[in-house]
């Protein structure tokens, strides 16, 4: 079987550079804010060509506690719309609600799978606060573009770049675009920690210090909470662990791409629709292929026939948000291009892991697929 990810042989290259991280904080006794989150926290800041990073538990706290964070600092208020890609896993949109803010879906783009930058204009009223873009599949949305609809309209710009680690557009990395942006590093993400992880970007230094106090109970000094926080730090033997992967990143993504190479080249079936890049030369890193996402009028038979043959796949992701039941107020909406996107999408394995042999594999199975 070619899995469709293969974390234990991923993190197996660097098994012994992440032992001895793990002795080193193991051997510290300090095992929560301590030197390895401000270490990790300097090192992705500087990757990502920022003043500030900030570590938290996971990549939902990160975009929940960013639109927290600027209530607490008067930018946006109960009630407030922000404008969210309507194809996106569920997490964007839970972090909106869940900080009473209404979300605004936008279709996206159907040849990037990204929020179509052409229909955010139309979406903004006097009650647009926030514009969530997000890097679906590890492709850069349309962040020139964005961020200057934002400047015109006077909005934040806040990048859901959980899938997107290292992308860039013309030398700009994500999580530098926006006015904020929040990270994942669940293990599976291009940058994995070995459990739950996540960070916030930022270039504000009043928003990274209110997301200190926000992550650690409201507090900056023990015992003095000056907000309503919550516990959401990044511990310190995850800050280690990403610390040492974050310096293979750039070669892993760089694999990936390899692979995305050959199969946009060598996939030739007309049932299969392959991802558009739209990346012209010297804009080729805008994508670090996350995902290697095709779409099919047939997914139910292609994954099928491919697991029969020792292929795993995904789907990312089989409903839409605004078909789930947890929003069902929203069932009545009318998305066709993301309920169509969702009833076609099928991801193929790609990771930084997976053989050329295997590649060439399911290059070949896909090309054998008939209806």
């Amino acid at each position: 079987m070619i899995p469709f990810l293969d974390l234990k042989t991923i993190n197996s290259q660097y098994h012994d550079k992440l032992v001895a991280a793990c002795i080193r904080v193991i051997d510290s006794g300090w095992y929560v804010g301590g030197k390895e989150l401000e270490q990790f926290e300097q090192h992705f800041a500087n990757y990502c060509g920022v003043q500030y990073a900030i570590g938290v538990a996971n990549g939902l706290d990160a975009l929940i506690l960013t639109l927290r964070a600027w209530k607490e600092l008067g930018k946006l208020k109960d009630g407030d719309e922000v404008i969210v890609p309507s194809n996106t896993y569920i997490a964007s949109i839970l972090a909106i609600t869940e900080n009473n803010l209404k979300p605004v879906l936008v279709e996206p783009d159907a040849e990037t799978f990204n929020i179509d930058d052409k229909k955010i204009e139309a979406a903004i009223t006097a009650k647009t606060r926030v514009i969530l873009p997000v890097h679906l599949y590890g492709q850069l949305a349309a962040m020139p573009e964005i961020t200057a609809i934002a400047a015109k309209y006077n909005l934040l710009v806040l990048e859901d770049s959980a899938q997107a680690h290292g992308a860039e557009i013309a030398g700009k990395k994500a999580g530098s675009w926006g006015d904020a942006s929040g990270f994942s590093f669940y293990p599976g993400k291009n940058l994995g920690a070995l459990g739950d992880a996540g960070a916030i970007t930022t270039n504000d230094p009043k928003l990274a210090n209110m997301l200190k106090a926000l992550r650690n109970y409201g507090s900056h000094e023990k015992y003095k909470n000056l907000v309503l926080g919550v516990n959401s730090r990044l511990d310190e033997i995850q800050a280690a662990m990403l610390n040492v992967k974050l310096n293979f990143l750039d070669g892993e993504n760089q694999y990936r791409r390899q692979i995305a190479d050959l199969y946009l080249k060598e996939i030739q079936n007309p049932e299969i629709e392959l991802p558009l890049k739209n990346i012209d030369a010297k804009n080729y890193t805008q994508h670090v292929w996350h995902l290697f996402v095709i779409r099919t009028k047939h997914r139910e038979a292609l994954q099928k026939y491919l697991t029969e043959r020792g292929v795993e796949t995904l789907i990312h992701y089989p409903i839409a948000p605004h078909k789930q039941q947890a929003y069902k107020e929203w069932d009545d909406l009318s998305l066709p291009i993301s309920e169509q996107i969702h009833a076609e999408v099928l991801s193929l394995p790609i990771s930084p892991t997976l053989s050329r042999d295997d590649t060439k594999k399911v290059v070949q199975l896909c090309n054998g697929f008939k209806v």
